[in-house]
């Protein structure tokens, strides 16, 4: 038998979800970024600390990402736009979820490519005409996966990725968004 190595420890993913399902506490994690308005619309976005297994958490390192509008926006293009890091987060998640799912299945994977295409109508987010959402209208995401798989197993990849993604998830379901000013 071969021996499937895709890089995720799906042992250790699979201790995790046991354990949570006797502490379902512990399971009740708060993701954090904070945002810093530099000039124009372009700010600096940081990540850093998160609650999750009770505690304060950290990652490794501090990321850092820039977030601004391109220069037909009369901007700097100093960074993608917020609504750009929506489809970043979504195809991450997905591909992420693929490489699990594969190795839980004992799939080799040789290569995972998505391509997630936005649909966006400027003109809600302008003012131009209050009919328009200012959200995408329709996203796409298409996989190209080569692994020793049949096609019928790659697309069941696909889907239970798609059934287990975070991102997906906020994107296609209703989530409570509160704003306030401190």
């Amino acid at each position: 038998m071969t021996t499937v190595t895709n890089g995720v420890n799906v042992q250790a993913l699979l201790e995790a979800r046991d354990a949570l399902k006797e502490a379902p506490e512990a399971a009740q994690f708060t993701w954090r970024a904070s945002a810093k308005w530099n000039s124009g619309v372009h700010s600096t976005i940081k990540v850093q600390s998160f609650f999750g297994l009770g505690q304060e958490q950290s990652h490794k390192e501090e990321s850092v990402f820039d977030a601004d509008h391109p220069e037909v926006f009369a901007a700097e293009d100093s960074g993608i736009t917020p609504i750009e890091y929506l489809i970043v987060g979504l195809a991450s998640c997905l591909t992420a979820g693929v490489a699990s799912v594969a190795e839980n299945r004992g799939i080799q994977l040789h290569s995972v490519e998505a391509t997630v295409e936005g649909q966006h109508d400027i003109r809600g987010i302008l003012g131009a005409d209050s009919d328009v959402r200012n959200g995408y209208n329709d996203i796409k995401v298409t996989f190209t996966i080569d692994a020793d798989a049949s096609r019928q197993e790659i697309e069941a990849l696909v889907a239970q990725s798609q059934k287990r993604s975070a991102v997906f998830d906020a994107l296609t379901n209703p989530t409570n968004v509160t704003v306030e000013v401190a």
